[in-house]
């Protein structure tokens, strides 16, 4: 499994009123542990008033920057983003884990023309993904619709412009604005009419090899739904959510009476426990101070990936793994039931 290291942070840079980049100072001796392809992300662990908290950010450098560096937007009550915000300084230290992550993009030989969706910080991943795209192959092209409040808040916004200046040609970007109008921008959210008008007018005589989605799980569904109600096929369309709606058992309430005994195998160690089907098996397994890997037990990362390997567990909500995966037996284990009376869960095994 991976576990954390401490590192030290270099460089606190404001974005917006609301929102920093955080750069760490990687060790050359956990260089290559620490190396990543565009679009993954890191876990962050730190005590704050005596609690421990983990939260999962987008990595929004390039690899080829040598840097690594994230993107935290505060958020009204948010522990760590407002701790990260108004508190954490150049010198201060992080627990992370090495990056990790599905949303990405890999560079090949062929040319590709790629375009992406992002609503405020979920520009942090895409980002990245847009500087690969664009350093990968001197015919590549990347299209961007970004949305966001205002240009002040516009995370990101000054990096933006840099790749519009560098790839004149190759990289084009489509803001939108909701509470400002500007110029050569649209005014309102990513709607199904903006997709429409990408791909449908804007950059029609434009055959996209990929789509990558990043923000509220709101936008994300409509930008998906209209690319798919416009031929675009299920392979061509990634996203990731910055944030997931709540989570519901209505449907398997029958079948969550009871208890189930469990083994997890973790880090090659066997540990048992009897759990109530009620709860998610990461909530059961971090209530027996088992140290399962974890970071934002929202659905939203990827980072508490198991195996049921014996019995049954259900997820009542998954945005990440794909049906292939689920008939495997992985599982989002913040996200899963157990069904049966006994049921095997492996970390290890992923």
């Amino acid at each position: 499994m991976n576990d954390f290291h401490a590192l030290k942070i270099s460089e606190v840079r404001p974005l917006t009123p609301s929102s920093v980049a955080l750069t760490f100072d990687v060790p050359d001796s956990l260089g290559e542990l620490f190396y990543f392809t565009a679009g993954q992300y890191i876990t962050l662990k730190h005590g704050i008033n005596g609690e421990e908290v983990r939260r999962a950010y987008s990595i929004s450098s390039a690899p080829s920057s040598g840097e690594l560096t994230i993107g935290v937007k505060k958020v009204p009550n948010g522990v760590f983003s407002v701790y990260a915000n108004e508190s954490l300084k150049v010198g201060d230290t992080l627990e992370v884990m090495p990056p990790e992550g599905r949303f990405v993009f890999e560079s090949g030989n062929s040319q590709k023309n790629v375009a992406a969706f992002a609503a405020g910080s979920g520009i942090t991943p895409i980002i990245s993904i847009a500087q690969t795209v664009l350093e990968s192959h001197p015919e590549n092209t990347f299209v961007l619709v970004f949305g966001n409040q205002t240009p002040s808040e516009t995370m990101y916004l000054s990096k933006v412009q840099e790749l519009q200046e560098k790839y004149t040609e190759r990289f084009s970007v489509q803001h939108l604005f909701s509470r400002s109008h500007e110029e050569q921008a649209l005014f309102g959210r990513i709607e199904s009419s903006t997709v429409n008008f990408i791909i449908k007018n804007r950059f029609k005589d434009l055959e996209f090899d990929a789509f990558y989605l990043c923000g509220p799980e709101q936008m994300i569904d409509t930008v998906c739904d209209t690319l798919k109600n416009n031929g675009i096929p299920d392979d061509k369309i990634l996203f990731e959510l910055f944030t997931a709606s709540t989570k519901t058992e209505d449907t398997l309430s029958e079948e969550l009476d009871g208890e189930t005994e469990v083994e997890v195998v973790l880090d090659d160690e066997t540990f048992s426990l009897s759990m109530d089907k009620k709860d998610f098996i990461l909530d059961a397994l971090l209530k027996e101070n088992i140290d399962a890997p974890y970071s934002c037990q929202g659905g939203v990362c990827s980072s508490c990936i198991a195996r049921v390997t014996a019995g049954k567990a259900e997820m009542v909500k998954n945005q990440i793994l794909t049906d292939d995966e689920i008939d495997e037996g992985f599982i989002l284990t913040c996200q899963a039931h157990a069904l049966t009376s006994k049921l095997t869960v492996d970390f290890d095994d992923v």
